[in-house]
Parts: structure tokens; sequence; C-alpha cells
């Protein structure tokens, strides 16, 4: 008996230890970041040729266990589902490459991968001790888990229509800072957001249309992109969602 509470005791330091001494900087991707992406276009050919450090960092997310993951605080955990995304993203296409598209990726037929999601349900990768794909962070942990809707302009599908990636980590110690600041910076891109004041219409991204109730939990839609605009946008302003560039995010 006293052998096996040593042994628990033994386990439970050695999570703890793990989970404290687990790099909440993300520092090899931030540098991978700060190397190989540039006003939010990413040098995919560059994260080719770094492909054994981007590995190594993938790595080191592959062996969080659940219970050490369960540790981790609330912005510690957003922070590594929100990185463990766009990371694994960037895998993807690097396995890929070179691509047009994210759609490229699966059949023969973009539209068809698009439709069914196919890129975003392919398991290529292991997170929390179980074999995942793109979806199920998205959409089984940090929109399950966090009411945090600002969290899909940090995540990135590797395309144009999609807000940009960052050229850092995101980290727990400056967290909110990095999500309003990318929420704005995708909302003040006029080729994705805009509004018309002389007919009231109000054009957005079709991200605002897919995940609307993210957005409505605790104020209207054009109270939440309001703040992204310098003129006041009306109550009852026209929403028309503009089409969504799938084409590559690549830095040429």
């Amino acid at each position: 008996m006293k052998q096996f509470f040593s042994f628990v005791l033994f386990v439970g330091i050695s999570q703890t230890v793990f989970a404290q001494s687990f790099d909440h900087k993300h520092s090899v991707w931030d540098s991978l970041l700060k190397k190989h992406v540039k006003n939010g276009l990413v040098s995919y050919k560059g994260f080719v040729s770094d492909v054994s450090t981007l590995n190594g960092y993938l790595e080191s997310l592959t062996k969080v266990t659940d219970s050490q993951y369960q540790s981790f605080s609330d912005k510690e955990k957003m922070s590594f589902l929100i990185n463990a995304y766009n990371a694994f993203t960037v895998k993807l296409i690097v396995d890929h490459y070179p691509v047009e598209s994210i759609t490229d990726i699966g059949s023969p037929i973009s539209k068809i991968n698009l439709a069914r999601g196919i890129p975003w349900k392919k398991e290529f990768f292991s997170l929390l001790g179980k074999s995942r794909h793109l979806d199920w962070i998205e959409h089984e942990k940090l929109r399950k888990d966090f009411s945090e809707p600002r969290i899909h302009f940090a995540i990135v599908c590797a395309s144009i229509g999609c807000p940009i990636l960052q050229s850092e980590a995101y980290v727990p110690t400056n967290l909110e800072k990095q999500l309003q600041t990318a929420k704005l910076v995708f909302l003040k891109n006029p080729k994705k957001n805009s509004y018309d004041k002389s007919t009231n219409t109000l054009y957005l991204s079709k991200i605002f249309n897919w995940f609307q109730p993210d957005f409505t939990k605790k104020m209207s839609l054009v109270e939440f992109v309001q703040d992204g605009f310098a003129e006041t946008i009306k109550p009852d302003a026209k929403i028309i969602y503009n089409e969504y560039n799938w084409d590559l995010n690549e830095l040429k």
C-alpha cells in the first residue's frame, strides 16, 4: 500500500513538474512565425526548410497528456489550442506542398473537399493522447470549452479569406491583448469587412455568417463588429456576406 501511494505521489509530482516546465511562451513556434510570416502571409517554402524545427515544436504539443492539460489555466489552455491549430495547419500545408489552396487536400476535386470539410476532418496528428483533426480543436475544444468568439480571428485556415496569421505565438500573459488585436486587424481590413454609410450596408466576411451564434450571445452582430469601424453602424444595417477567398495565404 505504501508503495502504491508513493507511486501515485510520484506520478502527481511528475505531471505537475511537466505542466510547470511546458513552454507556455511557445518560444520555438514564436521564432518560426517571426521568421516565416510577414503581414499575415506565410513562407511555406521557409517552413519546408525548417520542417525539423516545426516537427519538434509539434512533438512538444503532442507530449502533453490530457491530465497535464487540465492543470493549465484557461489562458494557458486557449493559447495551447490556438497555437496547436495554427501550427498543425501549417504542417498540413507543408506535408502537401506545393498546393494552391487548402481545399486541394483530399480528393482531386477541391469543391468536394470544401463542401465535406475534408482537410479539417483529416486525422493527421495526436493531441491530448488521441488522434485528432483540426475541426476537433476548433469545434470540440475552443468553441465548446470557452465563451470567446475572438478565437475565430486567431485560428487561421491557410487562406487569404481567413484572419491573418500573426507573426508571434499566442501566450497566456498577453492573450487578451492579442485576441483583441486580431479582431480589430481583421475587421479593419476593407477587403474583408466594410460599411457603406450611404446605403446603410454592412459587408462582412462569411466567418460572421458561419459562426454568427458565437458572436451574438451577448449582443447583436452590429454591436460586436462596431469597434472595428470608425463610423457608427446603424442597428438596422443590411448585412451582405462577401465571397470567401480560399487561395493559399502564401508569401511569394
